[in-house]
């Protein structure tokens, strides 16, 4: 293997020796050593802008009407948050050590062809999320348009598929000026998420700080809804909100390797990740406790959009600063989870006339039809949303993980991902492996069954347990299949293990 010479949009890949070019492109090539310059900031940045987001606080906001107090919340993020870091330290090391995309990591498991199976389950979720992210940016434009041009207002009283006409320029403007932003590059994309983290935490510090001189720390034992009847309902509670923090979670579970394999090694990786995800998680969980608590004393009920409380203090200046943090904000997870992996996904389809670019394209139009303002409408929406998304998902973490570390004991010949070459450790039967399809349509079948009877009401609620009913199935039932056989690549000897010298 040696270094592609990058263009000047790209960072180094490896050139490997009779790769197919239905399976490799420059943007699905492992990454050169000397493009591995993620650093634990850069992925600090990365996680803070994942975090950072409107649809970030909404979603923690929607917590709130479980029927827990601020403190019930902020311990119950704590919960989910510390199982994230570990989960995702997990699907990272593949990536990091080999580096390679999510796509090509799922070939390992599905098969070189039966990874687009995996790569289109997880780019539909992160097209609708893209959506969805971007809907609630384009209300941070509106709010905008409005205290700048009060007119406008005006264009905000019809409805046209749900968005009214100010809402549609809105969102249109959004959608046209993050693309332009997404499609400069992985590098140029890293250097404008390591300054969209640390920007927001200015306005959502300022935010609490505000509330809290108007309610004190006394809104922290508010609840927005009636408590649970008993003290082991409110554990239980609790702890289906800990599991929503997962499901949440359960797109970047997949996906996190297409950033991690830009890490410079397995130690800046975990570094990141635990300034990311438990440190600065909890920072921002403290913030979205104070604020939404507090929205019930100051302004009589309680808000969820963090662009509406800012519009309701009633400063244009105060009005203006907040709706473009939140904008950028919300550009800053639309590229970490929504933007980055569906490009990648897509790509896997056709790598021949799909790169990066043109499957960024693709992803930004079916975010459009996808109408993602639908998925949002309600508190119950969203959390229903986030459940059945998680239960979708989870099976695949499951299967992957199993594969990788149960099956394959972590050893994987690069190589054999990129061809069709049926003696290839990764062809399986014409590059399926039937044993990964099976337990994905079965543990997927139990876990959005059962998340669907019980919103329903037809058994027990157990939505919030969805993403993890269905990775236990998914990596037992694939385990259980690959028990007792022999799978192509783990006897094989002569071929190489690793993509790169960079360090694991």
């Amino acid at each position: 293997m040696c270094p592609m010479s990058p263009d000047s949009r790209s960072v180094p890949t490896l050139v490997l020796t009779g790769a197919h070019p239905r399976l490799i492109n420059q943007d699905l090539a492992p990454t050169a050593p000397e493009g591995r310059r993620w650093g634990a900031f850069s992925l600090l940045a990365m996680w803070m802008s994942d975090v950072h987001s409107v649809g970030g606080y909404t979603f923690a906001a929607s917590l709130f009407f479980l029927g827990l107090t601020g403190w019930q919340v902020l311990i119950a993020m704590l919960a989910g948050i510390m199982a994230v870091y570990g989960l995702m330290n997990l699907i990272g090391r593949p990536s990091q050590r080999y580096g390679i995309p999510y796509p090509v990591v799922a070939r390992i498991a599905f098969g070189v062809m039966g990874a687009n199976l995996a790569a289109v389950v997880r780019g539909v979720v992160g097209i609708v999320w893209y959506g969805v992210q971007t809907y609630f940016a384009s209300r941070a434009v509106e709010v905008l348009v409005v205290t700048l041009l009060p007119s406008a207002a005006s264009l905000d009283h019809d409805s046209i598929v749900g968005l009214s006409t100010l809402g549609w320029l809105s969102f249109l403007f959004m959608w046209l000026f993050q693309l332009v932003i997404f499609l400069a590059g992985m590098d140029r994309i890293r250097r404008f998420i390591d300054f969209c983290g640390p920007v927001v935490y200015l306005v959502m510090l300022a935010l609490a700080g505000w509330i809290l001189w108007h309610t004190g720390l006394s809104s922290l034992s508010m609840q927005l809804s009636p408590p649970p009847a008993t003290a082991w309902a409110t554990i239980g509670t609790m702890a289906n909100a800990a599991m929503l923090i997962v499901a949440y979670f359960a797109a970047l579970l997949l996906n996190f390797g297409d950033f991690a394999r830009f890490a410079t090694d397995g130690r800046a990786m975990r570094r990141g990740n635990l300034l990311g995800l438990p440190v600065n998680f909890l920072v921002f969980s403290l913030i979205t406790v104070i604020v939404t608590a507090g929205t019930r004393q100051v302004f009589g009920s309680a808000i969820m959009d963090p662009v509406q409380i800012v519009a309701r203090i009633g400063n244009p200046v105060v009005a203006v600063i907040g709706s473009l943090t939140f904008i950028v904000a919300t550009m800053g997870i639309n590229i970490v989870a929504n933007f980055v992996s569906p490009a990648y996904d897509i790509a896997n389809l056709y790598p021949e006339r799909i790169d990066f670019r043109r499957g960024g394209v693709i992803t930004s139009i079916l975010s459009v039809l996808a109408c993602p303002w639908l998925f949002v409408a309600s508190p119950q929406a969203i959390t229903l949303f986030v459940s059945i998304f998680g239960a979708v998902l989870g099976p695949m973490f499951g299967i992957i993980i199993a594969d990788y570390y149960l099956v394959r004991r972590q050893q994987v010949p690069v190589a054999d991902l990129y061809t069709l070459d049926p003696s290839g450790a990764f062809h399986y039967d014409g590059g399926w492996n039937r044993r990964a399809v099976v337990a994905l349509a079965l543990s997927g079948l139990l876990s959005i069954g059962l998340s669907l009877l019980g919103a329903w009401r037809l058994v027990p609620d157990c939505g919030a347990w969805g993403w993890l009913i269905g990775a236990t199935a998914g990596a037992a039932l694939y385990r259980g299949l690959a028990a007792g056989a022999v799978m192509p690549g783990t006897v094989r000897t002569g071929t190489a293990t690793s993509g790169s010298p960079g360090r694991a």
